[in-house]
Parts: structure tokens; sequence; C-alpha cells
């Protein structure tokens, strides 16, 4: 049975907090609020939690897991290099919704899906989800809904796509209704955008001095 927290309310903001981070511990799904939508996230490490993550969205491992950090630093940890253009895009545009795909560090044991070497990671502009990953450190997350549906923007259509295939729900202020904009800098003279959403590839441009176009 799954247990729901608001974090908009101080005595179940503790106790949401405590809940969540227990449950991703215990390799459970947790469903939390973003700055983009809601995810659904787990302790990125466990291969059977993230059987479950892709199981509760009805996924494949053909569509890899993105990453959550929670900070600037922790992006050293999860990848081989950070590239100059990466740096200058996680200073102007994290925490906030812009996804970064690099290589990722080969030391790490992970399941992420068929990634082909890369990572797809941010940092999250909201509170309680900050607060989740200062407690627990990187987390996989997806959008809160089943594969084919649109990413859930109230924790009720997230439980009604997700149910009990999560452990613990927690709602909050979802401050936007786009996913997070993702952009590929694996190929260092050509970054690729994959994805247009919470940050226009405009502003992208404009940090990085160079055009990019929608990879179609």
């Amino acid at each position: 049975m799954s247990v729901t927290f608001d974090c908009g309310r101080r005595e179940d903001r503790a106790a949401g907090l405590a809940a969540a981070a227990a449950a991703v511990r215990g390799g459970q799904l947790v469903v939390l609020p973003t700055d983009t939508v809601y995810g659904v996230g787990c302790d990125v490490f466990s291969g059977q939690a993230l059987g479950r993550l892709r199981e509760a969205k009805r996924r494949g491992p053909e569509l890899p897991v993105p990453i959550l950090v929670g900070s600037w630093a922790a992006l050293d940890g999860v990848v081989l290099a950070v590239p100059r253009v990466a740096r200058e895009l996680v200073e102007a545009f994290w925490p906030g919704g812009l996804s970064l795909v690099l290589t990722h560090a080969p030391s790490l044991a992970w399941d992420l899906g068929d990634t082909g070497g890369t990572v797809t990671v941010r940092m999250p502009l909201h509170p309680f989800a900050l607060e989740l990953l200062h407690e627990i450190g990187p987390m996989a997350v997806s959008g809160a809904n089943t594969s084919g549906n649109s990413p859930a923007s109230t924790v009720d259509n997230a439980r009604l796509q997700l149910g009990d295939s999560v452990s613990v729900y927690v709602q909050g202020c979802v401050t936007g209704s786009l996913p997070s904009t993702v952009i590929d800098l694996t190929t260092l003279s050509e970054p690729r955008l994959l994805r247009e959403g919470a940050v226009s590839a405009h502003a992208i441009c404009e940090v990085i001095g160079d055009e990019v176009s929608l990879v179609s």
C-alpha cells in the first residue's frame, strides 16, 4: 500500500522526507515533485530498483533512465569529464530545467538502460527534491507516467498511472508544466538538442555562442 505526504504542510514535510529516503534506500520507488513535472525515482545503483522503475513505467531498456543530482559538484562524480560547454550551461541553468547528456564515469555500476556509455543528468530547482538528493545522493528519476502518456503535473495523476508500484508519493508545488530540455554534449564539436522543453534553444545558444538544432 502506498502512502502520501504533502511537503507543503510543515507537519508532513519532515515525515515525507524521511519516508522517501527510507523507501529509496530500501530499493522502492518514490514519486516526488520537481521544478518541471512529477518524477518517479529510485536508488541509481540498485539494479532491482531500476527494474521496478521500468516495470512501473512499462518501458524497456531501450529508453534509458535519467538521473538527478543535488549539486554542481555531484556532476563530476557521475561523468567521465565535464567539458567547458557543459560548465557554462550548468552555471547558466542549474538548478533548473536543462538535462545534459555526457559520457558516464566507467567505474560506476548501474543499469540505466541502453545508454551507449552516456548518462542524462540534471539538477532540479525544487527544495524538496534537492533535500532528498542531499540526503541520499544521485537518484534515477524519470517522468511519473507510464510509457506513451503525458508526464504527470499532479500527484493524483501520477498515482492513477503508477498505482501501488510506488511506495511513497510526495505532493508539492510543481512550478512548470514542461519536461526538461535535453542537450547531448558527447560530441563536443556539435551540441545536439534532443528535446526542447523548459529551457529554450535560443537561451542555450545565447550561452554557448553556437546554434543548436533539434534532432528529429
